[in-house]
C-alpha cells in the first residue's frame, strides 16, 4: 500500500518506515525535521519536509491508503509552558491529518501515550481505566484519540489509536526530552554521571521499539479501536539503571537529585486487549532490548 508516516524521520517513526519498506509498501515520510533526522529515513522512502498542520498538498500528491501519525509535540515541559502550542500541534495537527486522510480514504493509526493519559496507576491499566492526565501533553493526546473515535462513528472509518508505554531502543536521542534509557546510556558512553530524580522507586513499563513497530503494522489490519502497547511489567528507575549498567558493562554510581514536580510514581499498561484483537504481544525482554540498544549506541 501507499503509506505516509508522519514523524518518520524520528526515533519510532523511522523504525516504522523500515518495517513498511521491508514488507513491500510504498512509503512517504512527512516530517518538519525539528527533531527528526534526514539520515534516519531509508533511501527507499521519499521524504517530504513539511508540517502536519498543513498536510494537504503532500497528501494530494501521494494519495495515501494508510497514514501512521507519529509526529507530535512530545515535550511534557513544553506542554506546561506553552499549552496552546501543544494543542495546536497535537490536536489541530491530528484533525488536519484526519481530514486529509479522509479525502483519500486512508486509514489512520495514531501514536498516543499510555503513561501521559492514564496518570497514576494502581496496577496495570486497561483501556477502560480512568483517564487522568497530569499535563497538557496527555490531554492533547487524549483529544487526538477522541477525534479518531469520532471520525470512526461519523464516517465509518477504522482508525486505530495505540497508547504506547515507555518506548526505548536504537536511534533514540540521548538529549533533550529523551527517554531515560537513552539518557542513561548517553551518560555511560561518555564521562557524565547518570542522574536519578527522587529515590528512584518510581516505576515505568519499558517496551522495545521493535515490538512497538509490530503493533503499528498489526493495527493497519484492524477495523478501529484503542489499544495499549507495553509489556505489563513494572521496572523502577533504580532497577532500570542497574540493568542498563549491566548491558553496558560500565560500573558507575549514579547521582540522586531532588524529585521532579508532578512526576508519575507508577505507570504500567495492561496489554491483554492487543493480544486478543491484534494478535500482538511484546517479544523482547528488557535485558535483551537493552543489550541491542547499547550496541547501537556504541556503533554510532
Amino acid at each position: 500500500m501507499r503509506a505516509v508516516v508522519t514523524g518518520g524521520a524520528g526515533f519510532i517513526g523511522s523504525h516504522v518506515v523500515d518495517a513498511l519498506i521491508a514488507r513491500g509498501d510504498e512509503v512517504h515520510v512527512l516530517d518538519n525535521l525539528s527533531r527528526g533526522k534526514r539520515e534516519r529515513v531509508a533511501g527507499e522512502a521519499e521524504l517530504h519536509v513539511g508540517d502536519i498542520r498543513d498536510p494537504d498538498a503532500i497528501f494530494d500528491a501521494v494519495r495515501p491508503e494508510a497514514v501512521l501519525q507519529l509526529a507530535a509535540q512530545m515535550d511534557v515541559r513544553v506542554s506546561v509552558e506553552d499549552p496552546a502550542l501543544d494543542a495546536d500541534v497535537n490536536v489541530l495537527g491530528t484533525v488536519r491529518i484526519l481530514e486529509a486522510a479522509r479525502r483519500h480514504g486512508a486509514k489512520v493509526v495514531l501514536a498516543s501515550s499510555g503513561g501521559a493519559i492514564y496518570g497514576e496507576c494502581d496496577g496495570p491499566a486497561p483501556e477502560s481505566a480512568e483517564l487522568r492526565p497530569l499535563a497538557p501533553y496527555g490531554t492533547s493526546k487524549l483529544c487526538g484519540e477522541e477525534y479518531l473515535a469520532t471520525w470512526n462513528r461519523l464516517y465509518g472509518t477504522g482508525h486505530v489509536s495505540l497508547r504506547l508505554a515507555n518506548v526505548y531502543g536504537p536511534r533514540q536521542d540521548a538529549h533533550g526530552e529523551a527517554g531515560v534509557v537513552a539518557i542513561f546510556m548517553g551518560a555511560l558512553l561518555g564521562e557524565a554521571t547518570p542522574r536519578i530524580y527522587g529515590d528512584g522507586g518510581q516505576t515505568r513499563d519499558y517496551v522495545f521499539v521493535d515490538d512497538v513497530v509490530r503493533a503499528f503494522v498489526a493495527a493497519l489490519g484492524h477495523d478501529g479501536g484503542v489499544f495499549n502497547v507495553g509489556t505489563g511489567v513494572e521496572t523502577s528507575v533504580v532497577d532500570l539503571y542497574g540493568a542498563v549498567a549491566r548491558a553496558s558493562g560500565v560500573a558507575r554510581e549514579p547521582a540522586f537529585a531532588e524529585a521532579r514536580l508532578g512526576e508519575l510514581q507508577r505507570s504500567v499498561l495492561d496489554c491483554s486487549l492487543a493480544a486478543r484483537e491484534l494478535a500482538w504481544r511484546p517479544e523482547h525482554a528488557l535485558a535483551d532490548g537493552l543489550a541491542r540498544t547499547w550496541a547501537s549506541f556504541v556503533e554510532e
